[in-house]
């Protein structure tokens, strides 16, 4: 009995999981297609992450003081609200053709993004036996899987057209051809983008009307009864490490993902469309490996497996550096499958034993995403510099990855004598 009244509200925080892998997953679509919509560098056409990574960072910590002052079902609410303002103003960014605006727009959903993800990863940790903690926000997470596969299928089909003219064919053509040809291509972001704010305002109105449990983080136990500001858990090894580590693994998957398609359509020598199946096939297997992972955390301890698991991903890095073709994007995909439980298994690991310091650390882990603006722009400006080289540009991924593999080895890891030893388990 105790078991079953958790069920429903595991349903609708998982849908949440599935709603926010669904908007970051089509920014991998987003970016190669304005980039030649709005006529972009690649540089340029990285600040798509900049703006929902930004919105991250800056609204991390007031998510953290939303939930302490609201609670998690308020909070929810908001974050959905405001995710769907952001998606919504894709229809007049389309119209006018306006980077800015669409910019802004991406901004404020990685507003919402960041309110339902500081929600959402505590509050499915907290909804049960501690024990099994690890499992449910894999299980949670791997429906964020099933968005990274479904993503970009649905990127494909309704926003990317296949058709792409070099510079010297666009000046060939008349101004009416032109302007049609990129007023087309704006356009067809519209619908997508206008569907998914109608769900998520439907999405909204489901949790204002059902009951959730207001999870209650209170330590008898601990030696601390007061609350602690927001950055005083940095005070302990293994959040501090969290924070480094989901800071550069979010760069890592985020340089992946973003130059995937332009990596298989240089790289790989295949057409627009088909990179954009590519992309799905990579989000199917991070799909897999979430699923997968979740079943593994019963048999590996979750340090062990992030160390397996980054190790890869290191090895298939080089592969995708320093080999040609479809080997690159074979190796690409590979990256999804072993990408698949960092986020998670990194946040987990990076609240372990906090109690009522949780929503605080969750804050900080959520902030690091800031890592997905960074890094892209870095790998951007060094392919924009090497006259459009995405392989060597890859090599940033390789070095986050290293970062990942010292948190799973040594990072992770309790202090011995720290106060947290005592109920980490």
């Amino acid at each position: 009995m105790h078991r079953n009244k958790y069920i429903i509200p595991f349903i609708l925080i998982t849908s949440l999981f599935f709603m926010w892998g669904i908007a970051n997953n089509l920014n991998g679509i987003l970016i190669p297609h304005l980039r030649k919509a709005l006529q972009l560098s690649n540089l340029q056409s990285t600040f798509v992450d900049t703006a929902v990574y930004l919105a991250y960072f800056l609204m991390a910590i007031p998510s953290g003081m939303i939930l302490k002052r609201f609670g998690y079902k308020k909070g929810i609410i908001l974050g959905l609200v405001i995710f769907a303002t952001g998606s919504l103003l894709f229809v007049p960014a389309a119209n006018m053709q306006a980077y800015s605006v669409f910019l802004t727009g991406l901004f404020i959903l990685g507003c919402g993004l960041t309110l339902l993800e500081t929600a959402a990863n505590p509050y499915v940790i907290r909804l049960g036996e501690p024990k099994d903690a690890t499992f449910r926000i894999n299980l949670a997470q791997s429906f964020n899987g099933l968005a990274v596969f479904i993503a970009p299928i649905l990127g494909t089909l309704f926003i990317l057209s296949g058709k792409e003219y070099s510079k010297e064919q666009l000046t060939a053509m008349s101004e009416i051809e032109k302007i049609t040809y990129l007023t087309t291509e704006a356009n067809s972001v519209k619908m997508p983008y206008l569907t998914l704010g109608g769900f998520l305002i439907i999405l909204a109105l489901i949790f204002y009307f059902m009951h959730l449990p207001e999870i209650e983080e209170k330590d008898e136990s601990s030696i601390e009864k007061k609350t602690a500001g927001i950055f005083d858990t940095m005070k302990y090894r293994h959040v501090r490490w969290a924070v480094i580590a989901q800071f550069f693994y979010v760069g890592a998957q985020v340089c992946v993902t973003s130059f995937f398609i332009r990596m298989a359509t240089v790289g790989g020598g295949v057409d627009e469309i088909t990179a954009g199946w590519y992309l799905s096939m990579y989000g199917m297997l991070f799909m897999i490996g979430r699923f997968v992972g979740s079943g593994l955390v019963k048999y590996l301890a979750p340090a062990r497996l992030l160390t397996l698991y980054s190790l890869m991903c290191i090895v298939l890095s080089a592969v995708a550096i320093c080999t040609d073709g479809k080997f690159v994007v074979f190796a690409l995909g590979g990256l999804g499958f072993f990408m698949s439980i960092m986020f998670p298994t990194i946040f987990s690991l990076g609240i372990n034993g906090l109690k009522e310091e949780t929503k605080s650390a969750s804050s900080l882990i959520v902030m690091a995403i800031i890592g997905g603006a960074i890094f892209p722009v870095i790998m951007g400006g060094i392919i924009d510099g090497l006259e459009d080289n995405i392989q060597v540009g890859y090599i940033v991924p390789l070095l986050c990855f290293f970062v990942v593999l010292y948190f799973g080895l040594r990072g992770s890891k309790i202090e011995e004598n720290s106060e947290l030893k005592a109920v980490k388990n």
